[in-house]
């Protein structure tokens, strides 16, 4: 987030001179319990207990106000939010002003003097046009925004909560993590607050907002399913880094670039794909972790591309069978299979059959996790990373290298 805001600073003291693009190519990407009489021996030991408390000097509601009060809040904080999540209007009325429709427009164009003629002819082919979302992250006006939202479009225009129109440039793409940012010329912009997605919690309250099916600014509710997803999705894009937040928030088609949002009204992730047998909700929606999305924002906003760290290694999951078969004490994490001369892995002392279990005090157990939390880093960043070898357990200093 500094480096965004360190960005934001550079470019409020230099003149714009990027030219405007507009469009959109791209669409989603795969986008009380109740109890019944106990037995009469059951009653008979709760009267003899009854007996018992009423010995006890009894609390006036007014001493008991409090205590109710101190559970209830406990109970709000263990289920994802400061206060009781039957209610999420705080939080969608904090966000929503920071959510945006982006509209992406793609014209085409001849390739030749023969369909010059043809069109000429005929009349041009209508342009393609569909929509999704997108996300205020800064008051310069930046908007993040998934790759496949806006990827091959040659206009894109952003509408704004209260309904402002504007066109907007395109700053850069990461194709690898399916992430893009517009910038707009627009006075009193909002924007969301960021939160940190290392703390988002399995079973953590969650909101997403977006446009879906057209309908705009709309919010969903649900829980975190799940951390750490890999769906596949991105296919064999280079560097490819699928480490989704899972969540049951309905998302459709039309979410992709929205906000995912804590209770606090705080942004966990940029919704990105559903996983659906027919193309629309099917309880299953992946988000990209903000941690990441800020890395990746912050390098375009300063350098039109991506950095990445990388670690200098061959990788793989562990699991109980591979565990066995490899003679491992520990059934879970990332087996290093390969070192690269050079690499940040084997300057740092990591060797072949190391087990990679954490970094920087973060448990990993997937090569997923491990792939975010590296590439939420830059180049030139010291990691503590912890690793198994053997019976013994080392915490290793590492400087990554791009």
């Amino acid at each position: 987030m500094k480096k965004i805001e360190k960005r934001e600073k550079q470019l409020a003291m230099k003149p714009n001179l990027s030219h405007l693009f507009s469009g959109l190519a791209g669409g989603l990407l795969v986008l009380g319990a109740s109890y019944l009489l106990p037995a009469k021996s059951s009653v008979q030991a709760v009267e003899i207990k009854t007996e018992t408390v009423a010995q006890l000097p009894k609390e006036s509601p007014k001493e008991q106000l409090p205590k109710a009060q101190e559970e209830l809040g406990q109970l709000a904080h263990n289920m994802g939010g400061a206060r009781a999540p039957i209610d999420f209007s705080a939080a969608a009325e904090k966000v929503m002003p920071a959510v945006v429709n982006v509209t992406s427009i793609s014209r085409f164009k001849p390739r030749s003097r023969r369909e010059e003629v043809y069109m000429e002819l005929f009349g041009r082919p209508r342009d393609n046009q569909s929509t999704g979302s997108g996300v205020i992250i800064g008051k310069q006006g930046y908007i993040v925004t998934n790759n496949h939202v806006i990827e091959g479009a040659t206009e894109i225009e952003v509408t704004l909560y209260d309904k402002r129109k504007y066109k907007a440039e395109l700053v850069g793409t990461d194709p690898s993590t399916d992430l893009a940012v517009l910038k707009i010329k627009a006075p009193n912009l909002p924007s969301v607050e960021l939160s940190n997605s290392d703390e988002t919690k399995i079973g953590e309250w969650v909101l997403a907002v977006g446009n879906p099916f057209d309908l705009n600014f709309t919010v969903t509710a649900g829980i975190v399913s799940a951390k750490g997803r890999n769906i596949n999705i991105l296919g064999n894009r280079k560097a490819s880094i699928e480490s989704f937040i899972q969540t049951d928030a309905a998302v459709n088609p039309g979410n992709s670039g929205g906000a995912l949002v804590n209770a606090e009204g705080k942004l966990v992730g940029i919704n990105t794909a559903i996983a659906t047998p027919t193309g629309t909700y099917a309880g299953y929606s992946f988000a990209v972790p903000i941690n990441l999305v800020k890395k990746v924002v912050g390098d375009l906003m300063e350098y039109g591309e991506v950095h990445r760290a990388y670690l200098g290694v061959m990788i793989m999951d562990v699991d109980s069978d591979f565990a066995k078969q490899e003679g491992l004490f520990v059934s879970q994490g990332v087996f290093v299979s390969e070192l690269i001369d050079g690499g940040a892995a084997k300057d740092a002392g990591i060797k072949k059959g190391d087990v990679i279990v954490g970094i920087d005090g973060q448990n990993v157990r997937s090569v997923n996790e491990l792939q975010e939390k590296v590439g939420s880093r830059d180049p030139g960043d010291t990691v503590r990373v912890k690793v198994k070898r053997g019976k013994k357990e080392l915490v290793l200093n590492m400087k990554l290298k791009e």
